[in-house]
């Protein structure tokens, strides 16, 4: 069983015990924080509608913070005699996925949805003929015609 979780504006790839190294999370070592999960595989049966979704989670630890690798950067400018030198190292915190629970599969009600939305689309489609009738009467009245 995995999960595609998203985390950090980035979508990651969890299966329970794995270290996923993700952007800076808010939270102490040892805390326990949930993702939300796009997408759920289970033997096979793949899960990714929203409605069944919400009742999916992944929870995982937090083990602590680390830093990714420098980055060098020059600024230079010709005959200036202008040159700079930076570098950065990004924060990130690795996570350990400590469980994935997949939620029961949500049943759609659709009782009277039917009624309801028929009656609507039908006051609907009339009061659009007479808009229509209306707005080509008030045509020919500007334009001189009588009818």
């Amino acid at each position: 069983m995995y999960a595609i979780v998203r985390c950090g504006g980035r979508q990651e790839k969890a299966s329970v015990d794995d270290v996923l190294t993700v952007d800076k999370l808010a939270g102490e070592v040892g805390s326990s924080v949930t993702l939300p999960a796009l997408l759920v595989v289970d033997d096979g049966q793949v899960i990714s509608d929203p409605a069944e979704l919400n009742g999916c989670q992944v929870t995982a630890e937090i083990l602590g913070a680390i830093a990714g690798p420098k980055i060098s950067m020059i600024h230079y400018r010709n005959k200036t005699g202008y040159r700079r030198r930076l570098g950065h190292r990004q924060k990130y915190t690795q996570v350990k996925i400590t469980g994935i629970s997949a939620g029961q599969s949500a049943t759609k009600s659709r009782a009277g949805s039917g009624r309801g939305s028929s009656a609507r689309t039908g006051s609907g489609r009339a009061s659009s003929a007479r808009a229509s009738s209306a707005g080509a009467a008030s045509a020919r009245a500007t334009s001189g015609e009588k009818g």
